[in-house]
């Protein structure tokens, strides 16, 4: 004992007194307070360091382990955590771990702290415990701890206590797995973290399906995960562009028998947008065209997103259809193939969309229930308007959305489309004369310059028996006598005439009337209009056209769509025929590109092709022509260690130490030894037989470093 005293620089209670190491050669003993008036001594003595072990009494020690546990047992009936510590580490230094009860009451006490320091030193105790007494970890304990490290947005300890409780199987409830996630999502790393482990839930809770079924349904209970938290944590994956992480948490939905829920759908519709996924998207509209008129404005997202996708893949007719449903909504209801539906009482049962591999045998279907908007855990899912408003109970098409249809339009030289779209909204309207749409539109057109644009459609509407209003004539042709295009305002002069407008007065006054810029309310029916500045419109115009050259091509997302389909329905031949094409057109390949041939090999365990398309990846990312991405930056992580290629594993590390990114360990760690727990254990360098062998084992022997093994 006296040896163990004299390697020890920390105090250790012996008896009633604390025997210090002196490091000029000796002991130091001193009394504690509560004898100090028994020994009446002075306080320190000097002993030699050959005092014998016999001269120790073992009973003494049984004494001081009494009065530490009672000192501890004080310090935290009072709350004093930095003497119930010290108190504590002493207690293990001297007679090992105490019981489990204050085990426990320390572990709460320092988890009631809101110092990162006192939450840290809870942390490092239960991975100790861990290490050295498991049985001792508390479901009761744990929990609070994990809770307190979000709170204190320390995502990292609180993932590892949340695993600790999945891998020990003690379960807390879903309400706190959501309010843990609740503050983890707050964060970036932290998103990243609560992805991960919901994962990791639905993974045990399937286990737990396949190897119990519904017999043990209590333990069950306790990690089946609900919507509010897929909703959680898939509207922080879109808050930090971790979109495609979120779609392989979306079609663990349905495997879990989550019904998505209002709230769901739309955040899934921005998802999709972002990713380019137009065709997985429509898939939904069928059933959110019918929701009821409470539930309306919460879906003016998914339409926004639609509308989105339709322009992103430069198809201005559906474009020009989804606006035109927004103008044709009556009673503030969306009809659905035409047919205006009345509120009606949808069934109780979820409605199913498929999800995924569109192969109808393998495909998941997602359950859904559009009239479920739950309360709890609100999420504000929706941005600011861009493409679509919602006004007065109806949704309005924005500035924005209207001028890239005009753009798109004009671009693709199917001016005749968009006279057709403007001719149906007026019938649709009911509106005699000029309705305010056309009109803002013709408006724009003239003062971008765009007169024989604006002259074509509103011959088109006069053939077609919807004629524009004279304050629209007027403003035509007030812009031609400004440029001195005087032979088209005659032609336009004798079309007003034709149409009724301007019978008393003569073509030379009213261009006269125009070229000098005054309105003469006596000579001509209606007043002209004047335009101070530019409209919102024609800034939207504008805007757009700059734009444009900087928007990804619509090929791109056209190919993208076709590699995803293939790979999900475990096409690669076909996946590669396609990749390979849009290699030929010089047609830049995207991070969804790459990640839908990452994930197609890897459904067919095709490793060895991952690491060559990496080569491509790689070159593309070196160029610049490719932005580092961490979603394919983890996807290519996972793939290259179940593959058991550590060479491109700690390359891809590279990369993303490099990139800032945050690697979750654990994940890399516990997928190592699930698939290569022995690999290379024992072997040395020396014994490597070849040259490859000798740089693997090295590879190797990196990543357990990095992952934490060694």
């Amino acid at each position: 004992m006296i040896r163990r005293l004299i390697k020890s620089s920390r105090p250790i209670y012996v008896g009633e007194a604390i025997f210090r190491h002196n490091f000029s050669g000796g002991f130091q003993i001193r009394v504690s307070s509560d004898i100090c008036g028994r020994l009446q001594s002075c306080l320190f003595f000097q002993f030699s360091t050959s005092i014998k072990p016999a001269n120790v009494h073992p009973e003494g020690f049984s004494s001081t382990h009494s009065i530490l546990l009672s000192k501890l047992e004080i310090a935290l009936k009072n709350h004093q955590v930095a003497e119930a510590w010290e108190t504590f580490t002493d207690i293990r230094s001297l007679h090992g771990f105490p019981n489990n009860s204050l085990i426990s009451r320390l572990i709460i006490q320092l988890s009631y702290s809101s110092d990162p320091h006192w939450l840290r030193k809870a942390y490092d105790l239960v991975l100790l415990i861990l290490k050295n007494k498991p049985h001792l970890l508390h479901y009761d304990f744990l929990t609070k701890l994990a809770l307190s490290l979000a709170r204190a947005q320390m995502p990292i300890p609180a993932s590892t206590v949340l695993r600790l409780m999945l891998e020990t199987q003690k379960y807390p409830p879903m309400d706190l797995w959501k309010t843990v996630f609740l503050h983890m999502v707050k964060s970036e790393i932290g998103t990243y973290l609560a992805s991960d482990i919901l994962i990791e839930i639905c993974d045990c809770y399937l286990l737990h399906m396949k190897d119990y079924g519904a017999k043990n349904s209590k333990h069950l209970k306790l990690i089946s995960p609900d919507t509010m938290i897929f909703n959680l944590v898939l509207n922080a994956c879109l808050q930090f562009r971790s979109t495609l992480k979120a779609e392989c948490i979306v079609e663990l939905m349905p495997l879990a028998g989550v019904v998505a829920d209002a709230t769901t759908i739309v955040i899934i519709a921005r998802m999709h947008e972002m990713n380019g996924r137009r065709d997985e998207l429509k898939k939904f509209r069928v059933h959110i065209d019918r929701v009821s008129a409470l539930l309306l404005r919460h879906y003016r997202q998914f339409y926004d997103s639609l509308l989105s996708l339709h322009f992103k893949f430069d198809d201005i007719d559906a474009a020009a259809g989804l606006v035109f449903d927004m103008y044709r909504q009556k009673e503030s209801f969306l009809c659905s193939g035409g047919i205006i539906q009345e509120e009606r009482r949808l069934p109780q049962r979820p409605l199913q969309v498929m999800v995924g591999s569109p192969n109808l045998k393998t495909s998941l279907r997602l359950q859904i229930e559009p009239e479920l908007l739950q309360k709890d855990y609100v999420l504000d899912v929706e941005r600011q308007p861009d493409l679509v408003m919602f006004i007065d109970g109806k949704f309005v098409p924005s500035n924005k959305a209207l001028a890239k249809l005009i753009n798109g339009y004009k671009r693709n030289g199917k001016v005749g489309e968009l006279s057709k779209l403007l001719v149906s909204i007026h019938k649709e309207l009911g509106v005699s004369g000029e309705v305010c749409l056309s009109r803002d539109l013709m408006k724009a057109c003239i003062q971008l310059g765009w007169l024989e644009t604006v002259h074509d459609i509103m011959e088109d509407m006069e053939l077609a028996g919807s004629p524009m209003g004279v304050t629209t004539y007027l403003s035509l042709l007030r812009a031609y006598c400004k440029k001195n295009l005087l032979e088209d305002a005659k032609v336009l002069l004798k079309q007003m005439r034709k149409a009724g407008m301007l019978r008393n007065v003569s073509n030379e006054e009213v261009i006269s009337t125009c070229l000098s810029g005054k309105d003469s309310t006596d000579s001509v029916e209606t007043r002209s209009a004047t335009w101070d500045g530019k409209s919102g419109l024609v800034q939207s115009l504008i805007l757009e056209m700059r734009e444009e050259e900087k928007t990804v091509p619509p090929v791109v997302y056209e190919i993208d769509s076709s590699i995803y389909f293939f790979c999900k329905g475990n096409m690669i031949e076909d996946a590669l025929k396609t990749y390979r094409r849009m290699q030929g057109r010089m047609v830049q390949p995207t991070v969804q590109t790459f990640y839908n041939l990452v994930n197609g090999y890897s459904s067919l365990r095709m490793y060895r092709e991952i690491t060559i398309l990496w080569g491509d990846i790689r070159r593309r990312m070196d160029s610049g022509d490719l932005m580092a991405n961490r979603d394919l930056h983890e996807l290519l992580l996972w793939n290259f260690i179940r593959g058991g290629y550590f060479e491109r594993v700690m390359e891809i590390i590279g990369y993303m130490q490099k990139h800032g990114m945050y690697t979750d360990k654990w994940k890399y760690k516990r997928e190592f030894l699930k698939l290569h727990k022995d690999l290379y254990k024992s072997l040395k360098a020396s014994d490597a037989k070849t040259e490859a062998q000798r740089k693997r084992l090295e590879h190797v022997r990196a990543f357990r470093k990095w992952v934490g093994f060694d």
